[in-house]
């Protein structure tokens, strides 16, 4: 009796045991198809999204040795130059989409070795706005400090032209195809843009705060929100709290007509209070004059540009604040987020002494992803994840394929990391952050 009962209790936890086995990792015939089939993806597009997923799920079982991952990133390399988008050089007017004469940008500025990129933003609104209105001094901004500068036209004229109808996700896209055509240095991108194209700069810039230098809005503003009696109380979300690293001039002059000064003035003090509560702006500029109306400053852009110039984008950053509002826009620095909650504001610190994140947050971070490598924390020991002040995973985390690729779409190479940790779901909603 003792013998069968034995030999049921080993059948019936036989199955269990095979369950818990870990999958097997991808032969190399698997990942070639894998690789080739994630090349064709568009992750902003929820259904190849989820594919993709799938794809690295499966990929973050093959370990990144240092030469596999040399040979991996030459491949990526080739793929980026072989078979995605790039621009004609010749400066002028040219359409992103030929065949439908949609999207019409502006090259100029400095075409031949260009140290940099400057992207001009056009003003507009309902039904007006052209990208020859700013070209003229972009180009000779761009001339004066060595940089290509692209500017853009909406895809559609609307009140809001630069963050509707998809001219957010074009501008990024021109950004990369810039960066492979011309092998611009992605440290030095600069967003700049007068009226509407301030809104653009200000909103587009904080966006995409790990992709820029520097940004330049002129005559132009956040969107606001306004009390009853017409007060200035917020600004749209994903804006203030996502500059906390970036260099910015904002010139304003006092008697513009058509964008009058409360809202600059306004954004100058909530990044004043953004700056006590999470410090960093160090390099923020509130450029006030009077009597230019709604017109550029002496010199132009160049005048707003140029102090600009001075700065490189730092992407590892040793404390980054993140107000998610894309579902899109998935990487931040060093922070990735497969579902971001829209409007939650993330504090993510790096404590090096600890090898070690902390995360604060309001929200549940379940799922997002610290991408790692030698530039944030050391990988030869135990990385560390605190959030909330709660440690919630302590791992020796390992370079894999699929970290790699997870964030090598760009050719944007700083942006690429081959290692993450994982938040543990459930992490963040049990306790308020800072």
């Amino acid at each position: 009796m003792l013998a069968t009962l034995s030999l049921c209790l080993t059948l019936s936890a036989a199955p269990a045991a095979h369950a818990a086995q870990e999958p097997e990792p991808p032969s190399k015939r698997e990942v070639k198809e894998l690789f080739e089939e994630w090349q064709q993806l568009d992750p902003r597009q929820a259904e190849q999204f989820e594919r993709e997923q799938q794809i690295l799920a499966r990929l973050e079982l093959v370990p990144l040795k240092k030469n596999a991952e040399k040979t991996w990133r030459k491949d990526l390399a080739k793929w980026q130059d072989r078979a995605l988008r790039k621009l004609p050089k010749k400066g002028g007017s040219h359409y992103y989409w030929e065949d439908e004469k949609k999207g019409l940008f502006l090259i100029g500025g400095e075409t031949k070795k260009p140290q940099g990129l400057l992207i001009g933003m056009h003003g507009g609104g309902v039904g007006s706005g052209d990208p020859n209105g700013i070209h003229g001094t972009i180009s000779a901004a761009g001339s004066a400090l060595d940089l290509l500068t692209i500017s853009p036209g909406v895809l559609e004229k609307t009140e809001r032209g630069w963050t509707d109808s998809g001219t957010e996700e074009w501008v990024l896209d021109l950004v990369d195809a810039a960066i492979r055509t011309w092998e611009i240095d992605p440290s030095r991108v600069y967003f700049s843009g007068h009226s509407m194209g301030g809104y653009g700069s200000w909103t587009l810039g904080a966006h995409h705060a790990d992709r820029v230098a520097g940004l330049g809005p002129s005559a132009g503003a956040p969107s606001p929100i306004y009390n009853f009696d017409e007060e200035v109380i917020d600004l749209d979300p994903g804006v203030i709290p996502n500059l906390r690293n970036v260099p910015m001039v904002v010139f304003q002059s006092i008697d513009d007509p058509r964008v009058p000064p409360d809202v600059n003035q306004a954004a100058a003090r909530f990044v004043a209070a953004a700056k006590e509560r999470w410090g960093g702006y160090e390099k923020f500029r509130y450029w006030e004059v009077n009597g230019y109306g709604h017109g550029y400053p002496d010199g132009g852009l160049q005048a707003v540009v140029e102090p600009l110039t001075e700065f490189q984008r730092e992407l590892i950053q040793e404390r980054v604040v993140w107000q998610p509002v894309l579902d899109w826009k998935r990487q931040f620095y060093w922070l990735w987020w497969d579902e971001p909650t829209a409007e939650a504001i993330v504090i993510a610190d790096l404590d090096r002494a600890q090898n070690a994140v902390r995360l604060q947050s309001d929200a549940d971070l379940g799922g997002m992803r610290v991408l790692l490598d030698a530039r944030v924390l050391d990988l030869e020991q135990e990385v560390v994840l605190f959030v909330n002040g709660k440690e919630v995973a302590r791992e020796m985390v390992q370079p894999t394929l699929g970290d790699l690729l997870r964030t090598a779409r760009t050719p944007d190479t700083a942006l690429h990391f081959h290692a993450s940790l994982r938040v543990p779901a459930g992490a963040g909603a049990d306790s308020p952050g800072e």
